[in-house]
């Protein structure tokens, strides 16, 4: 095995970046140019088609049926001119991926030729098989029929391979009884809901409430990548995503060496090359930099309108992974495929618009601002009813591996709003608001460089849920996760929040609304101030004073996602058509299911590794120490003995550890118990990576982590 470990290494070091586009265009002309948006269907549709098509995505009004035909055909000439020989529904079912299934554009015309046909119907509506998509429950097996339903607000696009190119439509995804199966069905209600929320909470400062709302999301990802060659000789990372052993090396990220360093030309390579297939996607990445952890990334887009950001994101997902492959590399968005060092998540940067004001803009002087302050304190209450779905949201397998840890801690969730506004603040709760801290002017120690202005709010990264100048950074969300779920739950408690604070609002007197005003969120601050914490969330001193406020501690994946049973959770979906009973309880049978399946894959393939890798390796090295042992004492030699007897004891004592905690965890995998194949999982490892630092290098089974993090 050491001798493939050796390979993959030959052939990295005789790797060169692969070629891309000598000079990329980045023509704005260009940007965009596989998608058929805005502007290509004011070109290539009759006027009064496309305004009511324009009206359905800037509104969400429904859309005309009498007008499909007519994009149907200017959708299939735009893609054939494209070299589009197909088209799919792209969907989203609950297993967190993307869906399609491909059809060609072809009609048998009854005389033994084709035609190309793409009609309105075929647009509107498919008609995958539903049986083989988690549902929960809401369909047996054998009953197959389930719908994708075009989502005009999320433009189609092509995407090309080497074999062609294809049409892609995003839809929603039902069953035959209309229950949804996806994630983008709820996240559409969601913002629905909100939306009118917002219209309704601003009439009472005095606008019309006919203002379009923009609820928009920047979805920052996270991401590693090791040389495919050290890729496919690991199982672990094959079948799970993340390595199940490996011991860390002496030097990983201590040093904060790769942090915002200069990017290796391979990698540039690779970026330059995902950056511009989005460009032509219309999708717009604007930053690209090396993370916290060697061989670690990120991305990072400009906001969008939210369900379009999520669309982007799932297509940002594939885009790294089908570049990765192209440029010999393995794009791993498990949040923790290394244990020991920082993990991967997806900062979900929200913010809610309605017009051309920003609702989470503070302004130059936040104490003025009643429509900010109150927005904030919206917010804030309902981040602190619904932590628990918050937590939810969040919960997935990989994402148990960051519960507690260093990576803005989604076991527990607290708002950080800095010093500036948690001033404004105090100040309401005390009843005497009368200024606000100025923003200052920081100069950074060199005369050189001109004043930088200081930021309202400084950072901290430590936060779950963290105010950042104009927008709510949610950065529990897992690097592997859908956007959809977290900002479905986001749109739906503050559209809740909102509406209790505007049914407030309407029965205050038009003389006394500022006071009524400051006493409402007075009220709000004392009741929900529990939840804000301007420190570090790292810190076991946190976890503690949690536990003193009271507030929700998601300390296992199963306790997070029961908050999907609460009745008074399930009564706000309802309440405001997101998902229905039955749904919730689907998606928690879907999610625990999935958890409970993902261990013990892990469990299954740790127990396989530990006896037809590691246990033979250590067994042919004591094999090797024995001969020597032999050859020394017929010799009649003392020199050596002791060095190589305790290194033979050492070994044989770590390997009948590890025989041990396998036959422990094979019991726990036939016990079905999640928790305790867990637990066994972890004890297997520590024997194993202990293992892994003693036996001889040459017999080591896998790549190791300083051979994966460092060599590319």
């Amino acid at each position: 095995m050491y001798e493939t470990r050796k390979d993959a290494i030959r052939q990295i070091a005789a790797r060169s970046p692969k070629d891309v586009i000598e000079h990329p265009s980045y023509d704005p002309a260009d940007y965009g140019k596989d998608v058929f948006g805005v502007e290509c269907m004011r070109q290539r549709l009759p006027e009064d088609v496309f305004n009511k098509l324009y009206r359905t995505m800037r509104n969400g009004s429904p859309i005309d049926p009498t007008i499909a035909d007519t994009v149907a055909e200017a959708m299939k000439q735009w893609a054939i001119e494209k070299g589009a020989t197909h088209f799919t529904h792209w969907f989203q079912p609950l297993t967190g991926q993307t869906a399609e299934k491909h059809d060609a554009f072809l009609h048998p015309n009854g005389n033994g030729y084709v035609i190309r046909k793409f009609s309105g119907k075929n647009l509107i509506l498919g008609e995958p098989d539903a049986s083989s998509f988690p549902s929960g429950g809401l369909r047996a097996t054998f009953e197959a029929r389930g719908y994708t339903a075009w989502d005009p607000t999320s433009p189609a696009f092509i995407r090309r391979q080497a074999c062609g190119a294809t049409l892609y439509i995003p839809t929603a995804f039902c069953s035959y009884t209309g229950v949804s199966l996806d994630k983008k069905t709820p996240l559409l209600k969601s913002i629905q809901a909100l939306s009118n929320s917002v219209k309704e909470f601003m009439k009472c400062f005095g606008e019309s409430g006919t203002e379009p709302v923009r609820i928009t999301l920047g979805a920052e990802q996270e991401y590693f990548l090791i040389d495919r060659n050290f890729f496919l000789i690991r199982p672990d990372l094959a079948q799970t995503g993340r390595t199940l052993f490996g011991a860390p090396p002496p030097k990983h990220q201590q040093l904060d060496d790769h942090y915002f360093a200069a990017i290796q030309p391979r990698i540039l390579s690779f970026m330059t090359d995902v950056e511009h297939e989005l460009w032509n996607l219309g999708i717009p990445a604007k930053t690209r930099h090396n993370e916290a952890a060697p061989a670690q990334f990120e991305l990072a887009p400009v906001f969008e309108e939210q369900n379009l950001a999520c669309d982007h994101n799932m297509l940002i997902m594939e885009v790294l992974r089908q570049k990765a492959d192209e440029h010999g590399f393995e794009c791993l968005l498990h949040e923790k495929p290394f244990r020991g060092i920082n993990g991967s998540g997806k900062h979900n940067n929200w913010s809610v618009d309605y017009g051309k004001l920003g609702l989470l803009n503070p302004g130059s002087d936040p104490h003025q601002n009643s429509i900010f302050l109150t927005m904030l304190c919206a917010v804030i209450q309902a981040v602190d009813r619904h932590s628990d779905l918050l937590c939810s949201a969040t919960a997935c397998a990989g994402n148990s591996h960051r519960l507690g840890a260093h990576e803005a801690p989604p076991a527990i969730i607290s708002i950080y709003l800095g010093e500036q506004l948690s001033d404004v603040i105090a100040q309401i709760e005390r009843g005497d608001l009368h200024s606000s801290r100025k923003a200052g002017v920081m100069r950074i120690g060199a005369d050189a460089l001109p004043p930088l202005p200081l930021d309202a709010t400084d950072r901290n990264r430590t936060s779950p849920f963290a105010f950042t100048g104009n927008k709510f950074e949610f950065r529990a969300p897992g690097s592997s996760q859908s956007c959809a779920g977290p900002n479905m739950v986001l749109n739906t408690i503050v559209a809740e929040s909102l509406d209790e604070i505007t049914a407030r609002l309407k029965t205050f007197r038009k003389e006394d609304f500022n006071t009524s005003l400051q006493k409402l969120l007075k009220e709000i601050i004392r009741k929900h101030k529990r939840i804000l914490f301007n420190g570090d969330n790292y810190t076991d001193e946190w976890k503690e004073e949690a536990k003193k406020r009271g507030l929700f501690i998601a300390d296992s994946i199963p306790k997070a996602l029961s908050a999907l049973q609460n009745p008074e959770n399930q009564e706000l979906f309802t309440k405001y058509g997101v998902l229905n009973h039955a749904e919730l309880e689907s998606r928690h049978e879907v999610f625990a299911g999935e958890y409970e399946r993902k261990v013990r894959i892990e469990a299954e393939l740790s127990l396989s590794l530990a006896r037809t890798l590691f246990i033979p390796a250590a067994s042919k090295q004591l094999e090797n120490l024995t001969r020597v042992l032999l050859r020394l004492k017929d010799c009649g030699l003392k020199a050596g003995k002791k060095a190589e007897g305790s290194m033979a004891e050492r070994i044989g004592t770590l390997a009948d550890s590890v025989s041990t905690a396998a036959d422990l965890l094979e019991q726990t995998i036939e016990s079905g118990n999640t928790e305790a194949m867990v637990s066994a999982m972890t004890d297997l490892r520590g024997y194993v990576d202990r293992l892994e630092k003693t036996v001889d290098d040459d017999l080591w089974p896998l790549p190791k982590y300083r051979e994966m993090l460092f060599i590319s």
